[in-house]
């Protein structure tokens, strides 16, 4: 019985080998593999001398040679093949253990292009595919998670069954398109081709989870295989609490896109379904998070939040007052962690030091989302272009109630449309979102937020399609407002703001979140 083995990743390589030698498996390899299995003193045959054929171009070709691929796609149940192998001199290979050059690693650690290329693998893959195809007669184990399970079905059964080599050859044909899949990502991004004619997407499996968005819905949570250089939930470290939920990722991901709006001080975010209910910045981080929480005390319960700044002891103890489901970080201090180890239920995820730079800037990355048959890609609304300061109303806003304007409108492209934000200069005073008429957005942000609108900057994601919802406003006691303006009554508003004595910017700048 012939083995090959030529693996970048080694761990488990060398008591698999093992355990297939005493099984009596004749052992090929090549390279780094080779070495390992002759410093462990495991008899193995380098593929060379298999071959009788040297490894040449600088070791690009190594196993593109009919011995390996006739041995790997031979059919032993059919006369043709076993006479053509015969002929030949080509020794069946009934295990093929591979995988591939760590071209992704290698990318990530910032290598020059040379480097990326002699990384991208050739023989690897096409090992893994033959031996794949022909799983009726080869097992092909490219993750060392497999080794056990393949090496007791040897030991008790002295085959690796026909259903195991079809799930090994699933896997091995996963493992090489999300390889390809790498290679043309790289490729499209060093070309700055967002949006290729084809396109191919890699992610590898962070874990299953408990269910979805609902109990009865099944759900997993997948990661690029490279960490990006911005801030990410799905690379950040959990240091404490319950297995994430679904829910839990997708609000712990608007929580980190919201406050990197804020980079210049500290700031602290609250959500609840995917919704801000408290945003706030200070230059205390203790007080930001207690004013965020303050804006909707009963929505912030059982919430999810997120800062820009190390959580320190003064922001940990407000935090341990009441419920919440978890929070992301760039860091918490030792004696942080030791007051909230007592929310054994809380889940802590630290995202790094990018998060507390002064400098962060919002993530531009793609969004995609799912339709029948197919997926939209689109730029991530992160990147906020030069806001050009348009008044249109005969007063402009003050310093102050521009400040309340700028923090409005960069919350407000986080709220569902439509969208209508009251704020004052550093914090979330009420907001008003999903609703299909943008006056009812604003009269439900005015009953949330009460007295505390009166002298408030408003923001609008899209125009106001007639005077009302305005009108609304300024009833609720706001004196500054903030649209994209566009609308064909863009005259009537207006002059509604002028009538309320109110300052008007426009931005030509529309944030549609749906």
């Amino acid at each position: 019985m012939l083995a090959l083995l030529s693996v970048s990743d080694k761990r488990g390589l060398v008591p698999f080998a093992q355990g297939l030698v005493r099984l009596g498996y004749r052992l090929l390899s090549t390279g780094g593999t080779l070495e390992a299995l002759k410093a462990a003193s495991i008899p193995a045959t380098q593929v060379s001398e298999h071959t009788q054929s040297p490894e040449i171009l600088g070791g690009r070709v190594k196993t593109l040679h009919p011995r390996i691929h006739g041995g790997i796609l031979g059919r032993p149940d059919l006369e043709s093949d076993r006479a053509e192998m015969a002929k030949n001199n080509i020794e069946p290979i009934s295990l093929v253990v591979v995988n591939l050059y760590p071209f992704r690693q290698t990318v990530a650690s910032g290598a020059g292009e040379d480097d990326v290329i002699e990384n991208i693998d050739i023989g690897g893959p096409a090992m893994v595919r033959a031996s794949a195809k022909n799983f009726q007669h080869v097992a092909i184990v490219v993750d060392p998670d497999d080794y056990a399970p393949v090496l007791a079905e040897l030991e008790g059964h002295k085959a690796v069954g026909l259903e195991t080599r079809r799930r090994l050859m699933r896997k091995a044909f996963a493992h090489t398109a999300a390889y390809d899949a790498s290679i043309s990502g790289w490729l499209s991004g060093e070309a700055q081709e967002p949006f290729p004619q084809e396109l191919s997407l890699a992610f590898q499996k962070v874990q299953g989870l408990r269910y979805g968005e609902n109990p009865h819905q099944r759900g997993a949570f997948y990661k690029e295989y490279a960490a990006p250089k911005e801030p990410s939930v799905a690379f950040a470290k959990v240091l404490q609490g319950k297995e994430l939920s679904y829910n839990n990722i997708l609000d712990l991901d608007a929580a980190l896109g919201l406050v990197l709006e804020f980079p210049e001080k500290p700031c602290a975010v609250v959500i609840k379904h995917n919704t801000p209910c408290g945003v706030a910045v200070d230059d205390v981080l203790e007080k930001a998070y207690r004013t965020a929480r303050a804006v909707d005390e009963v929505s912030a319960f059982g919430g999810i939040v997120a800062f820009n700044r190390e959580v320190d002891e003064a922001t940990a103890k407000a935090m341990a007052e009441t419920f919440l489901e978890a929070v992301i970080a760039p860091s918490y201090s030792a004696v942080a962690l030791q007051v909230l180890a007592g929310k054994k239920n809380l889940r802590l995820l630290e995202a790094g030091p990018a998060l507390a730079s002064p400098t962060a800037a919002p993530r531009p990355q793609v969004d995609a989302r799912s339709v029948s048959g197919g997926m939209l890609l689109m730029d991530r609304d992160a990147v906020e272009p030069p806001l050009e300061w348009k008044v249109v109303s005969k007063r402009a806003p003050t310093p102050e109630e521009e400040r309340a304007l700028r923090f409005a409108w960069k919350v407000c492209k986080h709220v569902k449309s439509n969208a209508i934000v009251f704020a004052a200069p550093a914090q979330l005073l009420a907001q008003g979102g999903g609703q299909t008429n943008r006056v009812d957005s604003v009269r439900i942000a005015m009953t949330r937020g009460g007295e505390a609108l009166k002298g408030s900057a408003v923001a609008s994601d899209a125009f106001f399609p007639f005077r009302d919802g305005l009108d609304e406003a300024a009833r609720a006691g706001a004196t500054a407002v903030i649209q994209p303006g566009g609308s064909v009554r863009d005259p009537e508003v207006i002059a509604a703001a002028d009538e309320h004595g109110m300052a008007m910017v426009v931005t030509g700048v529309r944030h549609f979140r749906h």
